[in-house]
């Protein structure tokens, strides 16, 4: 199918795009280069040292014959989209372009008008531009499990059942997020909803946990085809954040008592739930949510998987427990339901002790990158 990749230089964006065309998909990748000029401006450098967008993709081409058309510019801008929605005539787009660090969103004013106009911007015009080219085509957005927050009740597959007064009914289930981030990602999704019940458009909401890893099957073919790797307390998921304060010798920070749980997945999966979601797509008007995690993890669990792991490769790993930047519960009730992807074959990858010692092998090489003063947390939720 041809796919329409926005936000096609990140973390994840950049691996969909060397997954799916490597699979037989015509891709095309748009992005405005946010998080390059984010992590310049805040002195937060990726650990490995990345081509720009136009460079990738002459390398993956090179490397594998496959072809990624690049096109850069804002998702904001709605002329922008919707020629190149006109030009490209995409069966499918993944959106990943929206701001994605919930630090990021509380920095202050500046930065939270950015998130809320880039993140719902974003998304009004990836709808209006199906709505006018090609209302058949299949919308992926990656959520994120944050919406949810952290209910004292089992955590559903997106929606609800409610019986009310001898009555039912399905709703979305109660969002309840923790940052400016979060809120926007329910605020998206919700407006997806109601663009499914009114223009029948079609959707998949992947709400996603913290991912983790280093490469995939396509960046090993060479190390910078790899993706935007942040370890910063801005940017950096907590997983990838614990792997480089491992091998740079600083304590893993804990934030508070580390009993906050959520469902993580290695950057691999997320490559095959997104091809699966395109695979088997929603239905005309659906608004269809995954939950896309494979285990749960609290923080504590795993900064003793990395201190283990770490130990095994004669690393000197401790554990430091700090104040806690977020308003959020370090101990609560933790189960969220993740049956749909793994019904159309997801075949996950765990986090084995083999596959951290992995990780911080790789960390290794990049050892002389690492910049210990972007770990510890600077922005605080109050």
């Amino acid at each position: 199918m041809r796919v329409l990749i926005l936000g096609g230089d990140g973390y994840l964006g950049w691996a969909t795009a060397m997954y799916l065309s490597r699979r037989g998909s015509a891709v095309a990748v748009v992005d405005n280069y946010f998080r390059r000029c984010a992590s310049t401006e805040l002195n937060r450098e990726p650990l490995l040292p990345i081509p720009n967008l136009h460079q990738r993709a002459a390398l993956w081409e090179a490397v594998s014959g496959f072809k990624v058309d690049v096109h850069i510019g804002s998702v904001c801008d709605y002329p922008f989209l919707l020629d190149l929605f006109r030009q490209f005539q995409p069966d499918a787009v993944v959106h990943y372009a929206e701001q994605p660090a919930a630090p990021y969103s509380m920095m202050g004013h500046k930065e939270a008008v950015f998130t809320l106009t880039n993140n719902l911007v974003s998304t009004l015009n990836l709808i209006h531009a199906v709505k006018e080219v090609n209302r058949d085509c299949h919308i992926v957005k990656l959520g994120t499990m944050g919406v949810y927050g952290t209910p004292n009740i089992d955590i559903e597959e997106g929606y609800l059942e409610v019986e009310h007064k001898g009555r039912r009914h399905r709703f979305l289930y109660p969002k309840a997020p923790g940052s400016l981030y979060h809120l926007t990602k329910a605020q998206d999704g919700d407006m997806l909803y109601f663009y499914c019940r009114t223009w029948d458009i079609r959707v998949t909401d992947l709400n996603q946990g913290p991912v983790y890893g280093i490469d995939t099957e396509e960046s090993r073919q060479d190390e910078r085809l790899g993706p935007i790797f942040n370890y910063d307390d801005i940017f950096g998921t907590v997983l990838n954040r614990f792997l480089v304060q491992a091998v740079a010798g600083t304590p893993l920070t804990v934030y508070g008592q580390g009993g906050q749980t959520r469902g993580y997945l290695n950057i691999m999966d997320t490559m095959a739930c997104v091809e699966l979601a395109l695979l088997h797509p929603a239905e005309t008007g659906q608004y269809r949510v995954f939950n896309q995690f494979v285990e749960t993890f609290s923080v504590n669990d795993l900064a003793n998987k990395v201190k283990a792991a770490g130990e095994k490769l004669g690393l000197q790993v401790t554990i430091q427990n700090i104040p806690n930047p977020r308003r959020e519960a370090e101990e609560h009730y933790y189960n969220p339901a993740h049956t749909g992807l793994l019904s159309l074959g997801l075949k996950p990858h765990f986090l084995t002790a083999e596959m951290m010692r992995g990780m911080l092998q790789t960390v290794q090489k990049y050892k002389d990158n690492i910049n210990s003063s972007l770990i510890y947390p600077k922005v605080a939720w109050q």
